[in-house]
């Protein structure tokens, strides 16, 4: 079948769609464990790049699984797929000229590599949100922890599942120690000459 698949050649380009909306376009991808403030602190930039005028989208669990990921487990393989399919969206998103938040605990080294490919290394940016499991079980915001640690939840995170921290993410934020306002100015003091490049 991919024999048959051949790209139209659109006139509008990524360079223009950047022009048009004054910034370069990226993928901001929030990394960590479940309850660690991953979609807290992804918000609070977003609120903050609308505010100066940036195009933004926040990609996060809820509005991915419940809709183009419904079919798939918590499963290592469907974990992959998941992430797959995430990047793949984010991708066009990004052509769109589109700066692209996304909030995933994305366990895996080899899964935020394929992300990195797919959307490849210039437009890619990895803040990690490094709260300890201890931390991320006290707030337990969804009850997932507790669920797990009574076997009701299987292959979740940090308990029964590992998760591989980034080694050299370009951005990490402690949520234990750090105050969410000091986070948000971290993360973009970070991507500020990053915004201008187009």
């Amino acid at each position: 079948m991919k024999k048959y698949i051949i790209p139209h050649s659109y006139q509008i380009s990524l360079a223009d769609r950047r022009k048009l909306n004054s910034h370069n376009s990226f993928l901001l991808w929030f990394t960590g464990l479940s309850g660690s403030g991953k979609s807290t602190v992804a918000n609070a930039v977003e609120i903050e790049l609308h505010k100066k005028g940036i195009r933004t989208y926040t990609l996060d669990g809820d509005n991915i699984r419940k809709g183009i990921n419904n079919d798939l487990s918590f499963a290592p393989e469907d974990r992959t797929e998941n992430i797959r399919r995430i990047a793949e969206i984010a991708n066009l998103m990004i052509d769109a000229g589109t700066v692209v938040l996304a909030a995933f605990v994305s366990p895996y080294k080899k899964d935020r590599e394929t992300i990195k490919n797919i959307v490849k290394d210039v437009n890619f940016v990895e803040v990690y949100i490094n709260t300890s499991l201890d931390e991320c079980e006290n707030r337990d915001v969804k009850g997932l922890y507790k669920k797990a640690r009574l076997g009701k939840i299987k292959n979740m995170t940090g308990i029964s599942a590992p998760y591989e921290a980034p080694e050299n993410p370009d951005i990490e934020i402690f949520t234990e120690k750090e105050e969410i306002d000091d986070s948000v100015k971290k993360i973009l003091s970070k991507i500020n000459l990053k915004l201008k490049e187009k």
